[in-house]
């Protein structure tokens, strides 16, 4: 997935990722979350679009959202190639390579990235230079991009699935893993450098000065957003704003944390596409939860009917905001 951007292309439309979680702590928090002025935002638009899923998908809903707003096309799940839509030559394969800690536990390993762990240059370049001649070696020509992003080019990453990092950080890694690539060259490369690596990384001195610090080695990488595109993209909508804010704590499992940012959010930014759809500007607003992610807008007039039902509504009293994050 792209990286965040603070500036908005389109103040009116703004994505939130994680705005759900499958979790059972998330979804028991739910009932007790006040978001007035989501509510009230929700009043405003109308039911749009929904990209429906589940909790096993390698793309997860706010990826797949963004990229349709941006025109990237349908792609196989786990095949969007965030790297190359990112490149000035998106035709060529591309992927990024982020550094991660692999924890081994009796029944399974767990992944926790570079962006959790607070990876800093000093650490993370010169495991990134002792890495590169290795992937030169297989037809990959590795960048560094930062800590946490090392792009990565070359044919072998055309045709991989791999999982989304939002999928996979703080999960098993075996429940991450792309079944049927057994035939795919560029797959079992892969595999291959990540064995590397793994030994590569563990004997390292900048992983001796980490575990005297008390902080987790790094271990490994991990490979998303690999592919090419293949065609020209034809834009379906003007470039929303990625709200990152529910992101970590979603990730962590923290929902005490993750509420705090919900309230934040609908305190900060809510308000202001709130007074945009009031004043008959067009907004629109896409929220993501682990399996569905919905849009909502004010772009169509209204029917009557639809006017009707929206007078009724007020006269009940608007349905709290809760009551939709539940369904994402």
């Amino acid at each position: 997935m792209p990286a965040s951007n603070p500036m908005m292309d389109s103040p009116s439309h703004l994505l939130v990722p994680f705005a759900a979680a499958s979790a059972p702590e998330c979804r028991a928090l739910l009932p007790e979350m006040r978001l007035p002025n989501l509510t009230a935002l929700l009043g405003e638009l109308t039911l749009g679009t929904s990209l429906n899923g589940d909790d096993h998908e390698f793309t997860p809903p706010h990826e797949r959202a963004l990229a349709h707003t941006l025109g990237l096309g349908l792609h196989d799940d786990g095949a969007i190639p965030w790297a190359a839509a990112e490149d000035p030559h998106p035709d060529r394969p591309q992927a990024w390579f982020t550094p991660c800690h692999f924890q081994v536990g009796m029944d399974q390993v767990t992944l926790y990235s570079a962006e959790s762990l607070g990876l800093s240059d000093d650490h993370a370049r010169p495991l990134f230079e002792a890495l590169a001649p290795y992937c030169q070696e297989d037809g990959i020509t590795l960048h560094y991009a930062s800590a946490t992003r090392w792009h990565a080019e070359g044919e072998p990453l055309r045709h991989l699935i791999c999982a989304s990092l939002d999928r996979v950080s703080g999960r098993s890694v075996a429940d991450w893993t792309a079944p049927g690539q057994a035939d795919n060259p560029g797959a079992q490369l892969i595999k291959r450098l990540q064995s590397e690596a793994q030994m590569l990384f563990y004997t390292h001195a900048i992983n001796d000065q980490r575990e005297a610090a008390r902080l987790p080695i790094i271990n490994g990488f991990w490979v998303h957003g690999a592919g090419a595109v293949g065609h020209a993209r034809i834009a379906s909508g003007p470039t929303p704003i990625v709200c990152d804010n529910l992101r970590q704590s979603a990730i962590n499992g923290d929902w005490a944390t993750w509420r705090k940012a919900w309230e934040t959010l609908d305190t900060e930014q809510i308000p202001s596409l709130l007074e945009s759809a009031r004043s008959g500007q067009m907004v629109m607003l896409t929220l993501c939860g682990e399996r569905h992610a919905t849009t909502w807008n004010n772009a169509s007039p209204r029917s009557a009917f639809s006017r009707l039902g929206q007078a009724i509504k007020t006269l009940r009293g608007k349905t709290p905001a809760w009551k939709q994050l539940d369904t994402l």
